[in-house]
């Protein structure tokens, strides 16, 4: 068995990477432990937010995939951040789990050029520094690239009380020896944790005494290539925590894994187990608590807010102290998942790894934690190892002005992470150029260009581009355009009213732009660059930096080290030039 491209995992990141690489002529093999979990939603049944919107909607103008899958299986659509300004707005969905799965899982079914096949994987295999292949319980599969995208399953250990065991998500195998294997690779990783709350039975709360959360009719989902599909929208609930709830909880943390040193990964700090925010926010009475539908039919629902790794009767009793939940069964218990992840400072702004050629990692793997960037890594990995067997000379990089993923890109490349990142509009400083609402007019002439954006996307793209430019200039839209008459609208209303600030930033983005131009040669030797710190020689031989401006962001690296850099760079060019001039002389 022979293939261009094999990516090992089909979550989030492995199926638009597995898509990516097919649609754009690679022959692709996707592996996963098990087909029937296949774009698994493990968590929380709910797709975007603030920033995360934005990643889907960057995903769909590239040409990717999960936008259009969210706008057909969403159960309710909410704008989030609404009294705020544009940049920080954020559209949600509420997903139906099993609807998005199957899904797609048919659209991986069906994509020309991608065969899926369930097995293990043991180990890659390499040669002369690049990879050719993987190792799998059903023998060895040759390729010219690899895309490693295992979530949360290298080094798996679910954590429920006093009670752990080897395991992925959901009582899926966890890979371990793959895991030990990149070890012994030489790879640097981290031990990170996560978790999950109890799923209730909805039949059993008290909808009474909670607040309802209905959704919005709104004219537009996540895809701009169609209209999100006309469909009954589902409420959710909310309620709180309270005192009760909390002392619950302080009783039992000499229970809580977290805390008597059974768990030793870090968590993330934005989504933190409630046992957590009791001990960190001592002060405050109470927490939100929302009863999600898992899908319609489905009377199994998530209660956001309340992830936990307590025992199992610990759970039932903190839980019945919620006001309307004082009765409910407890269909599934929350647990907390330990698992390791490389450093991604191992790796190029393209996702491959610095160390082995032809390997390229995506999600969970690479420290971060969320559907929408694993994702959004996952199409990028895709792209990029696609490339590098159809196009070696093109390879696709986005920087922090053009995409909310270049932000995230960035930061984990360059900056590393030191507990699960989570993207957030605050971490990009051109926030106000990367609204969700103009994601097509930033990034699809680049899907056009790579080859992901079809003649149907690109007719779309091109209405939507000529109603924004009639309505600038003040002229009635055709009725052809006439769809596209709010969006269109609402965007030149923003660009008109932060016209003095959305100005600063593109000079901003003029200067960022003049060091991210500034490129570094790949094989600089930073040992011989005496005039550095000994900090910044070993930080940027990590690294490795592809523009002064990376090497900018890279921690550790002071004004000096940088002055000191663009000296050597200067240098490096006058000596080329001389050595050019004699050998035209000679």
């Amino acid at each position: 068995m022979d293939y261009d491209v094999i990516v090992i995992g089909l979550g989030h990141a492995g199926c638009e990477a597995a898509l990516a690489c097919a649609r754009l002529g690679c022959s692709t093999l996707g592996l996963t432990v098990s087909m029937e979990n296949i774009a698994q939603m493990s968590c929380n049944p709910s797709l975007g937010g603030p920033a995360k919107a934005h990643l889907i909607r960057e995903i769909d103008a590239l040409g990717g995939e999960m936008g259009l899958a969210a706008d057909e299986t969403f159960i309710q659509l909410r704008m989030l951040n609404t009294s705020k300004g544009p940049a920080v707005r954020g559209l949600r969905a509420q997903i139906d789990k099993a609807e998005y799965q199957a899904r797609m899982r048919r659209t991986l079914q069906r994509q020309p050029g991608l065969v899926l096949t369930q097995a293990t994987v043991y180990d890659i295999i390499v040669r002369n520094g690049r990879v050719v292949g993987v190792s799998t319980e059903i023998g060895e599969i040759s390729s010219r690239a690899v895309i490693l995208a295992t979530g949360t399953h290298l080094g798996g250990r679910v954590h429920m009380g006093e009670m752990n065991y080897e395991s992925g998500p959901d009582r899926q195998p966890a890979a371990v020896e793959l895991g030990e294997n990149l070890r012994r690779r030489g790879f640097a990783m981290y031990r990170f944790k996560t978790g999950t709350p109890a799923r209730i039975d909805g039949r059993t709360v008290d909808y009474d005494a909670t607040q309802i959360q209905l959704g919005e009719e709104l004219p537009y989902g996540f895809s701009y290539l169609r209209r999100p599909y006309p469909r009954e929208q589902i409420p959710c609930w909310q309620t709180w925590t309270n005192e009760r709830t909390h002392e619950v909880i302080r009783e039992n943390l000499d229970r809580a894994p977290m805390y008597t040193g059974a768990i030793t990964g870090t968590g993330p700090r934005y989504c933190p187990a409630i046992e957590t925010k009791i001990v960190r926010f001592p002060d405050r009475p109470r927490h939100q608590v929302y009863v999600e539908p898992q899908g319609r039919g489905n009377e199994e629902m998530y209660l956001s807010g309340v992830s936990t790794s307590l025992p199992v009767d610990v759970q039932e009793k903190m839980i019945r102290t919620i006001r309307g939940l004082e009765n409910v069964h407890i269909m599934k218990y929350g647990y907390a998942i330990e698992y390791d992840c490389i450093d991604p400072t191992q790796l190029a702004p393209t996702l491959e790894s610095l160390k082995i050629a032809g390997l390229y990692f995506a999600g969970q793997i690479n420290g971060t934690s969320g559907y929408e960037e694993a994702a959004a890594q996952g199409l990028v990995a895709g792209i990029n190892a696609a490339l590098s067997v159809l196009r070696p000379d093109e390879r696709l990089l986005l920087d922090r002005s053009e995409a909310y993923i270049g932000v995230l890109i960035d930061d984990l490349v360059s900056r590393g992470t030191d507990e699960p990142y989570r993207l957030m509009t605050a971490r990009a400083e051109y926030r106000l150029l990367l609204r969700q609402d103009n994601a097509d007019l930033r990034l699809t002439p680049r899907g056009r260009e790579i080859g992901l954006v079809d003649e149907d996307r690109w007719e779309r793209f091109a209405a939507r581009r000529n109603a924004i430019e009639l309505i600038r200039s003040g002229e009635e839209l055709p009725e052809a355009l006439r769809d596209y008459a709010e969006e269109a609208t609402e965007q030149v209303e923003i660009e008109s009213k932060f016209s003095g600030y959305i100005a600063k930033q593109r000079r901003q983005v003029e200067e960022f732009k003049k060091l991210e131009k500034w490129k570094i040669p790949e094989d600089i030797d930073y040992t011989k660059l005496t005039r550095l710190s000994r900090e910044a020689r070993e930080r940027l031989g990590v690294v490795r930096p592809f523009s002064v401006g990376q090497a900018s962001r890279v921690p550790g690296i002071s004004p000096a080290d940088l002055l000191a850099l663009t000296v050597h760079l200067r240098e490096m060019t006058l000596q080329g030039r001389k050595e050019e001039a004699a050998r035209d002389n000679g």
